[in-house]
Parts: structure tokens; C-alpha cells; sequence
């Protein structure tokens, strides 16, 4: 059974709604998560924040966390994940942002870094995983894929 098949069948039994937040996936995520039956069970809302300001005005995060930390960064992402959760009603939520490349990254925030939040039930964890430059597409897939790898590991 595929990882995110495993996912929604966890939620379900644990009567919990999810919600994303993605930046550098661009959505691959919840595409992912819709892929299987039952995904509507689980999901009512995503959010695409691509921009600074839409993760300012739709998920709440912080300027001062932007400008202090940079938008790839662990404390963005743990804002991005409370702040969907919260704005979305659901018990879980994912945020997601990085630097997908080819270009974009910096001697501290290499192409291939991506950060990674998760709220469950209010209590936020962050990560953050060097994909290296394996091409844009691959550090998105790849980011997907560690996103329903930890999502097993939590819930």
C-alpha cells in the first residue's frame, strides 16, 4: 500500500481532518493525498502560498519570522503548519517551503533545502532535509515523499 494510501487510512481511524501548506511542492502534496479514495474523509482545504504575503495574510505568518529567519526556514515552516491547522479547523496541518531550484539557493540555504512543519493537535515539530541539487522536480517529489513518511512516523 502506497505511503500516502497509508495516510489517509491513519486519519480515518483517528477521525482527523489534514491540511497543507505548500510552497516549493506547489501543491504536490494535497495532489497526492486526492490521488486516494477516501481523501475527501480527510481533507475540506489546502492553501498554495507560494508568495511571502500570502503566507503573511492567509496562514499568519509573521513578518518579523520572514525578515529574522528567511522564508526557508524551520520557523517559517512551524508557522505555516500552525497557521493552516488553525485556519483550516483540522487537527493536522503541514507546511512546506524551500528551495527547489536551479537557482535560488545560497551558501546557508543550498538548492535541494526544504523545511518542513507539522501540527498535530496543536503540538508543532519541524525538520529540515538537504535534497541536494537533484532537479526541481525531484526535490518536490522527494519533499512529498518525506512528508508522508513523517506523516506515518507522528500519527
Amino acid at each position: 500500500m502506497a505511503l500516502e494510501e497509508q495516510v489517509v487510512d491513519r486519519l480515518i481511524e483517528k477521525g482527523y481532518h489534514i491540511s497543507f501548506a505548500e510552497s516549493c511542492t506547489g501543491g504536490l502534496c494535497c495532489g497526492t493525498l486526492v490521488n486516494v479514495t477516501n481523501a475527501s474523509k480527510v481533507l475540506d482545504v489546502s492553501f498554495v502560498t507560494y508568495a511571502n504575503e500570502a503566507k503573511m495574510e492567509y496562514l499568519g505568518v509573521s513578518a518579523d519570522t520572514i525578515l529574522t529567519h528567511g522564508v526557508v526556514s524551520e520557523q517559517v515552516a512551524y508557522e505555516m503548519a500552525q497557521g493552516v491547522a488553525k485556519t483550516a479547523k483540522s487537527e493536522v496541518g503541514v507546511g512546506v517551503t524551500g528551495v527547489a531550484g536551479p537557482g535560488g539557493g545560497t551558501a546557508k540555504k543550498p538548492v535541494g533545502m526544504v523545511c518542513f512543519g507539522f501540527c498535530i493537535n496543536g503540538e508543532v515539530t519541524t525538520y529540515t532535509m538537504q535534497f541536494g541539487e537533484i532537479g526541481r522536480n525531484q526535490v518536490r517529489k522527494s519533499s512529498v515523499e518525506f512528508v508522508f513518511q513523517k506523516l506515518l512516523e507522528i500519527l
